[in-house]
């Protein structure tokens, strides 16, 4: 009873602040569910294409989304210092530098695009890849933007704003979904295609409605004041960049690592490729219920280094990761018993559902793993303290993570079930590391 007194206040400040992300983040998944069920319904090849660009994207959105995380920590830390002019400004500052941000990453994106058929993928389904790869790369700009509101909606604790917004998009982008892959209401048959343009609307749909929320709304008119009557000036444009280019880094390098694995997996066969976007669908799972608990730790912890309070810092952690086990526990008892059940949501084809099935086991294992770095990722971001950030992940996903899926993968011959594997060494590592640099950053 003292161990749950000592944390009674924190959990409750966690749920408060996680759950309506929470219940984004399973807006989120939901939304994943009916793309992957309707594309895979559509066909293999469409699933296995829809793979291979959703995964190559990862990199490029994880990384565009990182950046805007470094906002949080300097929003939450002025809002419990009641400076909300200087949040406004902030939050001017941070949209100039990521929309600079997004243009140069979609500018990478680019030449990936004009290189895809380099990438060792199988020929039938380039003419797919191509359409649905320039669709998404139109989408980057008007998440990035969303992104940074979302952010100075969650730094300044209304977690529930871009809940509801992203419930609202998800709900339009599946009916948009059913009505242009399939062509119903008298509309073409667009398979991936329609998928695609059915998210860009949903995405451009979402940021508008959040700028209004942000212009229009009555209470945020300290902000809007510091939005429109600051300059940008390169001493906030270098603050903000210290603190989110090492956060960017961290989850590129991250989402790189699964990205490397996606296009390995593809050298196997179009059945590996199609399996492996099941997992990484069913996988996100867990990691959007993580997240959403570790967004509210960041929250936390950077209210709690605004009063310079270490010790109130470690123990928000510690309380966020006592749920995050909870929630861990839970994930993969659903895989564990409803994994094939999940699984057969999204195809028909046999070949398909044999190779994912024998998945459940590596997918289990690397959730401890996720769960902690995730915990401890977000504690760190929340001190903001983020510099240690770029090489842990560095070293966790690109100099151990990628050898250790070519190595389980091929030479070891373990094919498919040896790159899920591969996850938990780099997840792991990046657990432990966070763990350190998170506890040094916060000694006394």
């Amino acid at each position: 009873m003292s161990f749950f007194s000592r944390y009674k206040k924190d959990y409750a400040a966690l749920l408060r602040l996680g759950l309506p992300i929470l219940v984004g983040q399973l807006g989120m998944i939901v939304l994943g569910f009916a793309d992957n069920i309707m594309v895979g319904r559509y066909s293999t090849l469409a699933l296995a294409s829809a793979s291979f660009v959703n995964n190559v994207f990862n990199v490029a959105i994880f990384c565009c989304m990182g950046f805007t995380y470094g906002i949080t920590p300097i929003v939450g830390a002025l809002f419990t210092q009641k400076r909300h002019t200087e949040i406004g400004s902030t939050v001017r500052s941070a949209l100039v530098l990521n929309l600079i941000f997004v243009l140069i990453v979609m500018g990478v994106m680019t030449a990936v695009y004009l290189n895809v058929d380099r990438l060792g993928q199988p020929e039938e389904l380039l003419p797919l890849i191509r359409p649905y790869f320039l669709i998404y790369l139109s989408a980057m700009l008007p998440l990035a933007v969303f992104n940074v509101f979302a952010q100075w909606s969650y730094g300044i604790k209304d977690t529930k704003l871009p809940m509801w917004i992203i419930l609202g998009t998800n709900a339009l982008n599946i009916f948009g979904n059913y009505l242009l892959i399939f062509g119903h209401w008298g509309l073409p048959e667009l398979g991936l295609v329609g998928a695609g343009l059915s998210t860009l609307f949903a995405r451009v749909l979402g940021t508008v409605i959040i700028i209004a929320w942000f212009v229009c709304r009555k209470a945020n008119q300290p902000y809007r004041t510091g939005f429109a009557k600051t300059r940008v000036t390169f001493e906030s444009l270098r603050k903000i960049w210290n603190i989110s280019i090492p956060i960017s880094m961290q989850m590129t390098f991250e989402s790189g690592s699964f990205t490397a694995a996606a296009v390995m997996t593809g050298w196997i066969s179009a059945i590996d490729l199609a399996a492996f976007q099941i997992i990484v669908i069913v996988g996100t799972l867990g990691f959007c219920i993580y997240y959403s608990i570790g967004s509210a730790v960041t929250i936390l912890v950077a209210n709690e280094a605004g009063h310079s309070d270490r010790r109130a810092m470690r123990r928000v952690a510690w309380a966020g990761y006592h749920v995050l086990l909870s929630l861990m526990c839970l994930s993969s008892m659903i895989f564990i018993f409803f994994g094939k059940t999940l699984m057969g949501c999204f195809t028909e084809d046999p070949a398909v559902l044999a190779v994912t099935a024998g998945l459940i086991l590596p997918l289990v294992l690397y959730q401890a793993g996720d769960a902690t770095q995730i915990n401890f990722a977000g504690a760190l971001r929340g001190t903001s303290h983020v510099m240690p950030m770029l090489w842990i992940a560095f070293v966790s996903y690109i100099v151990f993570g990628i050898p250790a899926t070519y190595l389980l993968g091929f030479p070891l011959g373990m094919g498919i079930f040896g790159i899920i594997l591969s996850f938990s060494v780099s997840l792991f590592i990046a657990a432990a590391l966070f763990l350190y640099f998170f506890l040094k950053s916060t000694r006394e």
